[in-house]
């Protein structure tokens, strides 16, 4: 049962979840110790945390260390505490288990239901969340074995959090390290968010439209779809079914949306993600348009590429593109929440009064309910894994401020989604 918090926290994910039981797991790598930080993490934030380690955890950090962490008894044997069932207990009674490390061997494990430890069976008899933060070398994680039990695992809802691209042991560098305690503890309570979606269908958009010029070139912009694909993801665990409609995503980042209530479609220029996201509208009770779709197209788009060869300088005559969302708002339905994106660059970096004027004339103009508007730059904003965001209610008031992880301002703008519904 869940329990009051012990210290309330501040922090823009951790701070509206309630006191909960957490199940670290750790296996056999050398990232074992990071683990350590990440359990203080968790009880520091006011949760009860038991870890169970492997075997092989052991021989990195020591027992004694996780019972002092931790301040809970630990063992690997499923023969201890036979009579309270405690190979099955840990995992009934858990609100979240988290893996990490999570090495190759583990995750094979878990995507083929093996549960020869203490761990396995925990994984086996959990009803709960369950994040794994893989570490392993790059060769490892590349290795067609581990991708396919990894899309086994997402498939089944379990949450993935890295690997990151850095130095690895014995030196070498490449995709397959662990990500820091702090991304591993945000991600983790993330998935502690309330159920407080379930039965609603929500269409978003993500990511940057590209105008061709010609088969090679475009005009596009710098958005990598990373808070878009954490809207979908955030949603999803609040219980939403989700269709996510892709522009130009890259794989790693579209990872993030893996889950089974998201349903991803792709779209290349503005004009498809119009007629996408007008369909997946159709039968949404919230539309959240957080893509970066190009306000402009060439007129001609030429079938060959062009040429310095063609002498002289080529020009460009650019038409306008459809207002997506304002469209949106248009033919919405009764009842229906839009919400709409406005990354803007005032003409003084951090003037927030010029910044809240051009987010409230772009919502007058748009029509929305919700405007999450952000100020963006060369190192702001685009392609950064934080975000600084103010919410805009339906009357052009501040509802809501968030900065932190993009996944933190998820929370935040589906919180401020969710009051709008109930309003």
């Amino acid at each position: 049962m869940r329990k009051a918090v012990k210290a309330p926290c501040a922090h823009p994910v951790w701070g509206r979840i309630e006191s909960v039981n957490i199940v670290v797991g750790v296996t056999g790598g050398i990232a074992a110790y990071k683990s350590v930080q990440l359990v203080r993490l968790l009880i520091k934030a006011g949760h009860e945390v038991t870890v169970v380690p492997t075997d092989d955890a052991l021989r990195f950090v020591g027992l004694p260390t996780w019972e002092a962490i931790s301040r809970n008894p630990v063992t690997t044997s499923v023969h201890d505490e036979v009579a309270k069932v405690r190979h099955v207990a840990l995992g009934q009674g858990a609100d979240l288990v988290v893996v990490a490390p999570a090495t190759a061997n583990t995750i094979a494990k878990m995507a083929a239901g093996i549960a020869d430890s203490l761990l396995g069976t925990t994984l086996l008899a959990t009803e709960a969340p369950v994040l794994v933060a893989p570490a392993m070398h790059a060769e490892m994680w590349r290795h067609p074995a581990t991708r396919a039990n990894i899309e086994t695992l997402q498939d089944r809802g379990v949450r993935v959090v890295g690997p990151a691209v850095g130095e690895l042991a014995g030196g070498d560098s490449g995709p397959g390290r662990m990500v820091e305690p702090e991304d591993i503890a945000d991600a983790a309570l993330a998935l502690l968010s309330p159920r407080d979606l379930v039965g609603l269908r929500i269409a978003i958009s993500a990511g940057g439209t590209r105008e061709p010029l010609d088969p090679v070139r475009y005009i596009g912009n710098r958005s990598s779809g990373r808070q878009g694909a954490a809207l979908a993801a955030e949603a999803a665990r609040r219980g939403a079914e989700v269709t996510l409609v892709a522009a130009n995503i890259a794989g790693d980042v579209l990872a993030a949306a893996r889950h089974p209530s998201i349903r991803i479609l792709s779209a290349g220029t503005a004009a498809e993600l119009g007629r996408a996201m007008a369909d997946a509208a159709a039968s949404a009770d919230v539309v959240v348009m957080a893509a970066a779709v190009a306000d402009y197209r060439p007129a001609e788009v030429s079938d060959r590429k062009l040429t310095k060869e063609a002498g002289g300088i080529p020009p460009i005559e650019l038409v306008e593109n459809e207002d997506i969302v304002a469209g949106l708002v248009r033919v919405r339905r009764e009842g229906q929440v839009v919400v709409g994106f406005a990354a803007e660059t005032p003409q003084t970096s951090g003037d927030q009064e010029e910044l809240l004027d051009r987010a409230r004339r772009k919502q007058r103009r748009k029509g929305v309910d919700l405007l999450v508007v952000n100020e963006v730059g060369w190192e702001q904003g685009f392609e950064q894994g934080e975000n600084a965001v103010l919410v805009l209610g339906r009357g052009g008031e501040v509802t809501a401020t968030a900065s932190g992880s993009k996944s933190a301002v998820a929370g935040v703008v589906l919180d401020a989604v969710r009051a709008t519904l109930d309003g």
